[in-house]
């Protein structure tokens, strides 16, 4: 099986969903605590355009990361476990090769 022609099951999309929910969550708010860190140490404008580019380019690599395209899913899911957003055992429902294939392509 091929991992971009993997079929979901309706259990396996929920799961799924709940999964990518969970990490966006908490990438978000690990995201959040890192913002107002910053943003407490702020005295200069420099600062505080650093700052702004910072959450630029976050935005755009979490709007990215978070696409829920099932042919890509599998490669999400393996770079949100390498990233530690994802834990293992919230992929326990889905196909076992599935999650064999996530879990080896973390390792990467």
């Amino acid at each position: 099986m091929q991992v971009t022609q993997i079929q979901w099951s309706e259990t396996e999309e929920k799961i799924a969903k709940k999964a990518i929910a969970q990490a966006k969550e908490r990438e978000i708010a690990a995201l959040m605590e890192e913002v107002r860190q910053q943003a407490d140490s702020i005295t200069e404008l420099d600062h505080l355009w650093h700052l702004h580019d910072f959450l630029s380019a976050r935005r755009y690599d979490i709007d990215g990361k978070y696409d829920y395209d099932y042919p890509t899913l599998v490669f999400v899911f393996a770079r949100l476990l390498k990233e530690g957003w994802l834990h293992r055992d919230e992929l326990n429902g889905l196909n076992p090769e599935m999650v064999s294939k996530i879990s080896a392509l973390s390792r990467m």
